[in-house]
């Protein structure tokens, strides 16, 4: 019993961070937007790194954490997979926000970078384990350079990023992971499908692309 509350203990204290709040605001501007992306990533993000530990390791799952190696896999693991699902979510709302928009490209890609950059500082993943924000955001670029806006953005095939993640860091050992595969990254890319549902019946579209239509005048001027 003791080494379960230890257990349960700690997976609290690696994911405070990622708190997911069970909010109902409707998504009307950027600052809203960026609040559900980064929310709703960490839950994935927690849900499915968790989950699939739990899984594989078993009945030996509470025991694990007094395993200094173990615990600091999962601090690892736990920033890269949070950020992955970060860079899927936060492109594919983006897109969608402003499908309809007469926004260019160079714009949808500087709003889901400040989005991205938000949802890492609001997280605190330094705190967690050692990660490099200027890194992270420099591999995010790079995605945007190739980011189909008009097409490829809006697919859910997009969500490339947080299935692969959860495959490269979980602290489980290779010759599993490789026999887990197709399953893990079926599970991460049905997460999403509710994720993906809540954000479309929440988002007004219209009126985040008056805000960034609103910020470009501004800079205009």
């Amino acid at each position: 019993m003791y080494v379960l509350k230890k257990a349960t203990s700690l997976a609290k204290s690696v994911f405070s961070s990622f708190a997911f709040r069970r909010d109902s605001f409707r998504l009307d501007s950027i600052d809203r937007l960026e609040t559900f992306v980064a929310t709703r990533s960490a839950f994935i993000s927690q849900k499915k790194l968790y989950g699939y530990l739990k899984e594989r390791i078993g009945t030996r799952w509470p025991t694990m954490f007094e395993d200094e190696v173990f615990r600091s896999g999962i601090n690892i693991a736990a920033t890269q997979v949070f950020a992955a699902c970060l860079s899927d979510f936060t492109i594919h709302a983006v897109a969608h926000a402003l499908a309809e928009s007469q926004v260019p490209d160079a714009t949808k890609a500087d709003i889901a970078r400040r989005c991205f950059a938000r949802g890492l500082q609001d997280n605190n993943v330094t705190a967690l384990a050692k990660f490099d924000i200027d890194e992270a955001v420099a591999e995010f670029d790079t995605r945007l350079e190739g980011t189909d806006w008009n097409f490829g953005a809006l697919l859910p095939e997009n969500f490339t990023r947080s299935p692969a993640a959860l495959l490269r860091w979980a602290p489980i050992a290779q010759r599993f992971k490789d026999f887990d595969a197709e399953i893990v990254e079926n599970s991460v890319k049905f997460a999403w499908v509710d994720i993906r549902a809540q954000y479309a019946r929440r988002l007004e579209a219209e009126a985040i692309a008056r805000e960034v239509a609103g910020m470009n005048s501004g800079v205009k001027g």
